[in-house]
């Protein structure tokens, strides 16, 4: 079994100030990495800065013999995430891992939800991803290496109740994943979706003590470490917590074809078990993928 290892490399983790982002930080640092330790220092409905919480972090690695520096820009803030991509580059000359990481919660049911509440979680957590991503995009892409870690939830996959625009957010960045992992295969620039359960101030009153207990954020961390490394996978979702790893995929079942009859409507709603069964389902390569099943099965249906 080869050690994971990340010497000479360097990772920009957002959302580092405390709770999961503050282990994937420290477990980076531990591993040889030179890390780029962001959080804005804001409560966890968003609110208020500071820059102490990241700094704390740094001091943390740097007092165990590692390399850090902090930042503690907006990931909503586009000019700012840019300036610590270039914080990043000057320091240390690239940026090969981004863990994007940064999150906060505004729960509730949809009914009683703000629009201000949705956009504000959607624009961290989904344009946050994408404003780091597309800053260090230009430098993966020139060195022909990047691994970029997308933080879903199995609130997003599965959804959860009063969480509908965390939840959003949060498959957004899968969908996000899919099509960044097709167009950086070229430059070697792999990206993967890690869903965490995990106790952090996000989570500390959702959930009974005694499961709090048995989630510490530590056992999500190996989960990131194997998706952020030279080995790692692209276009994966890994579930990790409470040391069980899973992963989720996102299928195509084989359907039926009922054609363009004035009953349609009838025979699918006949069918709708066999248009469902996951016999023979498979997990696309892209969203070609769709299309081609359908265009397949309409000129069998003409050629027979």
């Amino acid at each position: 079994m080869s050690s994971i290892d990340f010497s000479g490399r360097v990772a920009i983790v957002t959302g580092a100030g405390g709770g999961l982002g503050r282990q994937h930080a420290l477990a980076l640092a531990a591993r040889g990495a030179r890390v780029l330790v962001n959080d804005l220092g804001g409560a966890r409905d968003g609110s208020g800065g500071s820059a102490s919480a990241a700094q704390a972090v740094v001091d943390e690695i740097r007092a165990a013999g590692g390399e850090a520096i902090a930042n503690g820009a907006s990931v909503t803030d586009f000019e700012a995430v840019q300036a610590m991509v270039q914080q990043a580059v000057d320091a240390w000359g690239r940026v090969d891992i981004l863990v994007n990481n940064a999150g906060i919660l505004r729960d509730k049911s949809f009914a009683k939800m703000e629009l201000a509440d949705f956009r504000l979680v959607l624009d961290v957590h989904l344009m946050g991803a994408v404003h780091c991503t597309k800053a260090v995009w230009p430098v993966m892409n020139a060195q022909k290496y990047g691994r970029i870690v997308m933080t879903t939830s199995s609130s997003g996959l599965y959804g959860n109740f009063g969480q509908s625009n965390y939840g959003a957010a949060k498959m957004a960045l899968v969908g996000l994943m899919q099509t960044l992992s097709i167009e950086g295969a070229k430059n070697d620039i792999r990206v993967n979706c890690l869903a965490p359960t995990a106790a952090t101030r996000m989570t500390e009153d959702l959930m009974p003590e005694d499961v709090l207990a048995a989630l510490q954020p530590e056992a999500v961390v190996p989960a990131m470490l194997v998706l952020a490394a030279q080995d790692a996978p692209s276009r994966t979702i890994l579930c990790a917590g409470a040391g069980t790893f899973e992963a989720a995929h996102i299928t195509l079942t084989n359907g039926a074809w009922i054609g363009l009859g004035a009953d349609a409507p009838e025979q699918l709603a006949e069918r709708l078990a066999e248009v469902t069964g996951r016999s023979g389902e498979i997990v696309p390569q892209s969203g070609a993928a769709q299309g081609s099943n359908e265009v397949g099965k309409a000129m069998a249906r003409r050629r027979g």
